[in-house]
């Protein structure tokens, strides 16, 4: 595998899915003051039912994305900080919007934490745009979708 290809995650990932998900995430535990939901996801299920896709040999990238009948959610994008910069983030958001094309579903959600306020930069960057914000238990969150074309 190059360190440009995306591909779905094997249970031999699982170390790795966690390991660049805590090392993406654990900066904000602090700034939000409760665990981002990505980092106690159940990482091994997630694999196993085929929604993880991660890029880098070893891994450095990974989406976690759910199929739904008229959107493909996209539950998180993790890249680890050695990597931030390089242009891992952009290629995965792009494969998600193809993942989605391929799968014929017309848009992709997604939310980010209120406190993680770079987020709210890039996803505009990309097309998505706010339709909500919610507070879901500790989680104060803003909504986006992406209408694909």
């Amino acid at each position: 595998m190059t360190s440009e290809e995306i591909r779905p995650a094997t249970a031999a990932d699982v170390p790795a899915v966690r390991a660049v998900t805590d090392a993406a995430y654990e900066h904000y535990v602090e700034r939000i003051g409760v665990v981002p939901q990505p980092m106690e996801a159940d990482h091994a299920a997630n694999v196993a039912a085929g929604k993880v896709f991660v890029t880098g040999d070893p891994v450095t990238g990974l989406v976690v994305v759910e199929e739904f009948p008229d959107h493909l959610f996209l539950d998180s994008v993790a890249v680890h900080p050695d990597a931030r910069g390089t242009g891992v983030g952009r290629r995965l958001l792009h494969f998600v919007e193809a993942h989605a094309r391929a799968l014929r579903l017309p848009e992709v959600r997604l939310y980010t934490n209120a406190l993680m306020w770079e987020n709210q930069k890039i996803y505009p960057k990309y097309g998505y745009e706010i339709v909500a914000r919610r507070v879901d238990g500790p989680y104060d969150r803003v909504h986006y979708r992406k209408r694909l074309g």
